[in-house]
């Protein structure tokens, strides 16, 4: 084998070892991508629970108002009629 075919030998070697890091990279990057996906996923999950939470509490308020004015203004309104 003479001196060039080894040098295009280790050449190709060399190039091959870059192309594999570049892979190797580029999974890392997807595997990332993949992580942040997930983390997004997560952080829309709590929204949609807090959503959740603050529309229970809306109905509770609701609830509570409609006790109050049950309880409250609905005997003043009778007591007027009498």
């Amino acid at each position: 084998m003479s001196v060039d075919a080894l040098a295009l030998s280790v050449d190709a070697l060399v190039l091959s070892v870059d192309a594999l890091a570049l892979s190797v990279n580029t999974l890392a990057l997807l595997v990332d991508t993949l992580a942040l996906s997930v983390n997004a996923l997560a952080l829309s999950v709590d929204t949609l629970a807090l959503s959740v939470d603050t529309m229970a509490l809306l109905v509770d308020t609701l609830a509570l108002q409609v006790k109050r004015f049950v309880y409250t203004i609905v005997p003043i309104q009778r007591e007027k009629d009498v």
